[in-house]
């Protein structure tokens, strides 16, 4: 559905749905196969879109790691959508602050490796909806966690998806990527 590049969205998910909070409860599970499917999607990438609230919890954290992860983080062009951040003061970061469906109907048109969308629920959601998201994908941890925000609450417009690749790790985290149908 794009002539260029794809827009790839990767949460953490619990068995009920809460993909809020993820570095709350995922660790137990985190291991060198999930480790390297997350390494897989940034190394796929040349680009990360992230909204507000996920870009500050990911910059008070990568700009002091290293590693193969931290320097792809790092190094790659981060585009975050955001009407109030106007500094954002991470190394190659620049704020949408206007429509990001339209930058990112432009941003799809060029060439270039994935857009990869990490956590940032309210922008997958709304990229869903406008038919812009061309994966989705899926870490689904075993366990339920009763409480938090749902990627799907009550109430969201029906969007059919197929699946199109599924892996379950050792310790039962299903790696599960959906497209739009």
């Amino acid at each position: 559905m794009t002539n260029g590049r794809k827009v790839v969205a990767g949460l953490f998910m619990s068995l009920d749905g809460v993909v809020e909070a993820p570095e709350s409860w995922l660790f137990p599970y985190m291991e060198e196969e999930i480790c390297a499917a997350v390494g897989q999607m940034y190394a796929e990438a040349d680009t990360l879109l992230l909204g507000r609230v996920t870009y500050e919890a990911f910059a008070a954290v990568w700009p002091h790691r290293s590693g193969p992860v931290a320097d792809q983080i790092n190094g790659i062009r981060k585009l975050v959508a955001s009407t109030t951040m106007r500094e954002p003061g991470w190394n190659n970061t620049t704020v949408i602050d206007g429509d990001v469906i339209a930058v990112l109907k432009d941003l799809k048109r060029t060439p270039g490796k994935n857009v990869q969308l990490p956590g940032s629920i309210t922008l997958t959601r709304a990229l869903l909806e406008a038919g812009l998201l061309d994966e989705l994908r899926l870490l689904v941890d075993p366990v339920v966690l009763g409480t938090g925000q749902r990627l799907f609450p009550g109430g969201t417009p029906r969007v059919p998806l197929r699946l199109t690749r599924s892996t379950t790790f050792t310790t039962g985290v299903l790696d599960l990527t959906y497209q739009p149908a």
